[in-house]
């Protein structure tokens, strides 16, 4: 059964008709437990409230299905908005985005405007700016336009996941540019061609990549719910020394908020991903896919109302 509601949910989350209607009818049946509202000042007010608990941020403005230059355009423009934000209100957020939403299903070029205008602004104001990973077609070039960001800012990393089979080899060939990775175990529905369909090998390969990318000495986000992966990184941590300050737990808001917090008084750094916007559909249904818990939240929200 729970494989059946994921599957549901992930086809549900790239249906275009209903990602409008999500638009139109706003932020209703329990989607407000995972996104910060739909504007820079809702975010901004929640990012405050997380820094005061000792957390750290990274927000992200949501928006899938981009069609036209300008969508993509306005959706840089908002980037910077928070940005600027961020600097002015004196936040401890980082910001994250998608290829897609910068222009990646439109032209390679479009999305290389857009990016070194928000990394131009993000260097100015001290915002780091990562890249977040999309599905399997889009993983190679999301890769590939890091790659040449990174020769020219230093602000800027990426994510990988562990349920591709690509991955380990990922990580061995960015090695050269000493990146910052969020390392994750996927959300996205892909063929067992290009990703482990077992749940075993993914939490196996999740391991590996945690364990090659922190002694690789590089800055290592471990983004997970999974208590027994967050008991590995410290057991990494303890066994070869590894610093805190070259690693991070990272969960989504409004999931776990509890852990959270335990982490932070245990001494780690915690960041909460905190995504605002109102193109907010194909998020929520994602992590409706995740958990089964979630989607009996969002039934007893509905039926309450």
């Amino acid at each position: 059964m729970e494989q059946i509601l994921r599957n549901f949910f992930l086809f549900l989350s790239k249906n275009k008709l209903f990602t409008k209607l999500a638009k139109k009818y706003g932020l209703r049946f329990g989607a407000g437990r995972f996104v910060a509202g739909e504007t820079v000042e809702n975010a901004a007010e929640v990012i405050s409230q997380l820094n005061q608990k000792g957390m750290l941020v990274t927000v992200d403005h949501l928006g899938e299905f981009i069609d036209s230059e300008e969508e993509a355009r306005n959706a840089a423009e908002e980037c910077i908005e928070m940005i600027e934000k961020i600097a002015r209100d004196k936040l401890d957020a980082q910001l994250s985005l998608k290829m897609t939403s910068m222009g990646l299903d439109i032209s390679e070029e479009l999305v290389m405007e857009n990016m070194r205008r928000i990394l131009d602004a993000g260097e100015e104001h001290g915002v780091f700016v990562t890249i977040d990973m999309e599905d399997y077609q889009r993983c190679g070039k999301t890769i590939n336009i890091f790659k040449q960001l990174k020769k020219d800012y230093e602000n800027i990393g990426t994510v990988l996941q562990s349920y591709l089979y690509r991955t380990v080899e990922d990580i061995e060939d960015l090695n050269q540019f000493k990146p910052n990775l969020r390392l994750v175990k996927g959300a996205y529905k892909e063929s067992p061609k290009v990703a482990f369909p077992d749940k075993k090998d993914v939490d196996n390969n999740y391991k590996k990549i945690i364990k090659m990318h922190m002694l690789n000495g590089n800055y290592t986000a471990v983004a997970t719910h999974d208590d027994a992966m967050i008991e590995y990184t410290k057991q990494i941590e303890k066994e070869y020394n590894i610093p805190r300050s070259q690693f991070e737990f990272q969960m989504l808001f409004g999931i776990r908020t509890e852990r959270q917090e335990e982490l932070v008084e245990e001494g780690y750094k915690m960041r909460v991903y905190v995504p605002y916007g109102n193109d907010w559909y194909g998020y929520f249904m994602r992590r409706l896919a995740e958990r089964p818990a979630n989607v009996a939240f969002v039934l007893k929200g509905v039926i309450g109302k």
